[in-house]
């Protein structure tokens, strides 16, 4: 059975109360194993009002929650019976699991999953950078951090090895 993102439909108005709600379920009926997060797809928006610049946060689905869950007659029932939950999105009485594309389309317009590069670099490999204030030096890769897409590159400068934090993006291969 395989972890997928269900949608959900709420009574509108009642997205971050069903939200709460099914987080308090999940952890009370021992479901953590089958369902694991509940997303409400919100995007920042920038509003001006009498001159003054305000961010806000907007609901992309009104009356929609995201779920990440594997579909079985229990987890199917925990969330079905979590007040506020009209259904789930899907043909008839069988959910339809969101495409693995759409999900994280709408994970990176929150600011949730970026895309994540593919990591070509080794502890110890000589690399070139490309971007930024150190562009054209050659460093020598001290540490890769694949969750932020970060390098620690150990480039000379003045005769002595200084470490450099780069992007994936910044550097290339020798």
């Amino acid at each position: 059975m395989e972890k997928l993102w269900y949608v959900v439909h709420t009574y509108s108005g009642y997205e971050n109360k069903v939200k709460a709600n099914l987080e308090k379920r999940v952890e009370s009926m021992s479901m953590q194993d089958k369902i694991f997060r509940v997303v409400v797809p919100m995007e920042e928006e920038l509003e001006i009002k009498d001159g003054k610049r305000k961010i806000t946060k907007r609901k992309v689905f009104p009356g929609y929650v995201m779920v990440e869950m594997m579909m079985d007659d229990d987890s199917w029932y925990v969330v079905r019976n979590t007040p506020g939950v009209t259904g789930f999105v899907g043909s008839g009485s069988k959910p339809t699991p969101l495409r693995p594309n759409e999900v994280s389309v709408i994970l990176r317009q929150m600011g949730i999953e970026d895309l994540r590069p593919k990591v070509d670099f080794q502890l110890g490999q000589s690399i070139r950078v490309v971007g930024g204030p150190f562009s054209g030096f050659i460093g020598v890769v001290e540490d890769i951090n694949a969750d932020r897409g970060k390098l620690k590159v150990l480039v000379s400068m003045f005769g002595r090895d200084t470490p450099v934090e780069l992007d994936f993006g910044q550097a290339v291969e020798l």
